[in-house]
């Protein structure tokens, strides 16, 4: 796959687009063009490589013989690059000792079809072609395209979706043709994440494993074509949730995703915040204030959760993170009546009680999501005192008051030492299974001057979570399983219930660290980075949670999106963990904390964002940091 949203293309590893699975050039969710098959001298090349160039583009090459006198060496050599903005070059080359001429055939088709209906199935027949301009034409109820060639064809037949051309080849020589295609009447696609203002800053890695530099490259990339502006506001752009799947917006997961890319600047943050603002409910009600989102599935235990909930307490988080990392004071102004509004619906929603409920009151009382409004309201409280705005006693005193209750009502003692529980029904009964949902407890959150918020579990029952989570049933070696192997009902490829989800693993990792529980966040970081080297470092946002043993390899999940947002973001998120960055641009400070084990040697990352400025620091195979470049006037702190 390649991707710059809203363009998509879609191909197998042998080149040919054949019209059947998912292949495709794919704009705004429509397939465009869902054949375009080559032929040269009457036979298809023979695939010998398919590879990624970037996140936006892939190069096919093939080969052939030119005639059976040739011997048995192949001497024409097919190269095609495919973009995803619509754009497919085909070069013909010549190794041959005598002058070739070759006739070129190009079967082209499209059934306008949604990518939706693809996926299920029901994607219906190729529509009839039309010749046009230097091309074909399609067109239906649904939409239109059009391809185009330079050079023009020699011959179009438009009954067999066909164009032709004839070259001749001195030896050595080349010829190319470049195919564009697009719906009737529209421009080329203008990829947010290719242009100059992306939020995003060119940052690198390097260090003594060379596995580093490569995925912070593809994760950055792979980010770029993730990005989406808002049709309404132009200069706000947010990340899409991934793709085949999910090419849009998905709130949760891009506010999740941008807080993970604070470090590459706030300025995807801002448009994030920005766009989400605007779908905020107002008016009278009990939903006053909350993000909306779609539900999710939770796996066979749960009913499906509110990724809406999830949402509107990571606003006011992310923004308080961000003013941290440096968001400019006229932005937080601008959106602090927003955050407002979200801490205000969580204490609607809590009303008298101490816990949120998820999806409704009455509903299951889940262990993430009181970790997800526990840090709101500390944040929240953070944020609004910073901005001197009323609210921030109040919402630090439900916060104590959950602390209190939370770490004896959720925790399950055993003969183990225990464990948290995953939720509460609404009769008080826990529900006792263990899974990749208890990470999200470890992630506090960030204060000033360094400082990290308290969690909901004491010291003795978070010693007692990294244990589980670093253990064999938890950790697959490729990452942290979404379900515990010990549980009834583990499926390694489940959604919920087994596969390794990048995102948790990220947050567990940053947060065993945080927590000083390095060896456990090493092993879960190790086994994350070989995933993503079986992966070509292009990490899917799941894959299955089989046992990792020798000359093993990762198994994909057939549901997954690759890129996906969170799992993009997640491999920005473990490199800046082996620093330990906590910056406080307000005071003019950032504290290091980097991994004293330092688990992959030397690194150095260069060109991240701290106060709005370029920020640069290596940290040494003993664990010491060292800042290299910063902004004016900022002081470190250890």
């Amino acid at each position: 796959m390649c991707v710059a949203l809203p363009g998509l293309a879609i191909s197998t590893d042998q080149g040919q687009l054949t019209g059947r699975g998912l292949d495709g050039f794919y704009r705004a969710g429509r397939r465009v063009l869902s054949r375009c098959q080559i032929r040269v001298a009457g036979r298809e090349p023979l695939a010998v490589q398919a590879r990624m160039t970037a996140a936006d583009r892939v190069r096919f090459v093939g080969t052939l013989r030119s005639s059976p006198q040739a011997g048995p060496d192949p001497d024409v050599v097919v190269e095609r690059t495919r973009h995803a903005d619509g754009t497919e070059r085909i070069t013909l080359r010549s190794a041959a000792v005598r002058a070739l001429r070759l006739p070129i055939e190009i079967a082209l088709a499209t059934d306008l079809a949604d990518l939706g209906a693809i996926a299920c199935g029901d994607s219906g027949p190729e529509l009839p072609a039309s010749v046009h301009d230097s091309g074909l034409r399609w067109s239906s109820a649904k939409g239109n395209s059009v391809v185009t060639a330079d050079p023009p064809p020699s011959d179009a037949l438009a009954s067999a979706g066909l164009l032709r051309w004839e070259f001749e080849l001195p030896p050595g020589g080349s010829a190319s043709i470049e195919l564009r295609v697009r719906p009737d009447g529209a421009g080329p696609v203008r990829a947010v994440g290719r242009a100059a203002t992306s939020p995003l800053a060119p940052t690198q890695a390097a260090g003594d494993d060379p596995r580093v530099a490569a995925l912070l490259r593809t994760s950055i990339d792979d980010l770029q074509a993730l990005l989406l502006r808002d049709p309404a506001h132009p200069t706000d752009t947010y990340l899409a949730a991934g793709v085949p799947w999910r090419c849009g917006l998905a709130p949760a997961e891009a506010l999740a995703a941008a807080r993970m890319t604070l470090p590459l600047g706030t300025r995807l943050a801002v448009g994030t915040l920005r766009t989400l603002a605007r779908t905020q409910l107002l008016g009278q009600g009990p939903q006053f204030g909350m993000i909306p989102g779609p539900r999710r599935d939770a796996g066979p235990r749960l009913p499906p959760g509110c990724t809406g909930t999830e949402a509107t307490l990571l606003f006011p988080a992310l923004l308080a993170e961000a003013r941290r990392w440096g968001m400019p004071d006229t932005e937080t102004e601008e959106l602090l009546p927003a955050a407002e509004r979200c801490l205000t619906w969580l204490r609607t929603t809590v009303g008298g009680g101490t816990y949120l409920p998820d999806p409704q009151p009455g509903g299951p009382v889940r262990c993430e999501t009181q970790a997800h409004a526990h840090r709101a309201a500390l944040l929240g409280a953070d944020l609004l005192d910073a901005c001197g705005r009323p609210g921030g006693g109040e919402l630090r005193h439900w916060a104590g008051a959950l602390r209190t209750v939370f770490r004896a009502d959720f925790w399950i003692d055993d003969l183990s030492g225990g464990r948290p529980a995953a939720a509460r029904v609404p009769d008080g009964r826990p529900v006792p299974f263990l899974g990749a949902a208890a990470a999200h407890l470890l992630d506090t959150g960030l204060l000033g001057e360094g400082e990290r918020a308290p969690g909901l579990l004491d010291k003795v029952q978070t010693e007692q979570l990294a244990r589980l989570l670093g253990g064999p049933a938890m950790d697959s070696g490729w990452g942290l399983r979404g379900l515990s192997v010990k549980e009834t009902g583990h499926n390694p490829f489940g959604h919920r219930s087994g596969a390794v989800r990048v995102h948790e693993t990220a947050v567990a990792v940053a947060g065993l660290a945080a927590a000083d529980y390095e060896k456990e966040a090493s092993a879960l970081l190790r086994g994350l980075l070989a995933a993503a080297e079986e992966f070509g470092h292009r990490l899917p946002d799941m894959y299955a949670g089989e046992r990792r043993t020798e000359g093993s390899v990762p198994l994909p999940h057939p549901a997954a999106c690759r890129p996906a947002a969170t799992a993009a973001a997640a491999g920005v998120q473990l490199l800046t963990t082996l620093a330990g960055l906590r910056p406080d641009a307000p005071a003019r400070t950032v504290t290091l904390r980097p991994m004293r084990s330092a688990p992959l040697g030397e690194i150095a990352l260069t060109g991240l964002r701290v106060a709005g400025a370029p920020f640069s620091v290596r940290v040494s195979r003993l664990g010491l940091a060292m800042v290299e470049e910063a902004a004016d006037g900022l002081q470190l702190r250890t």
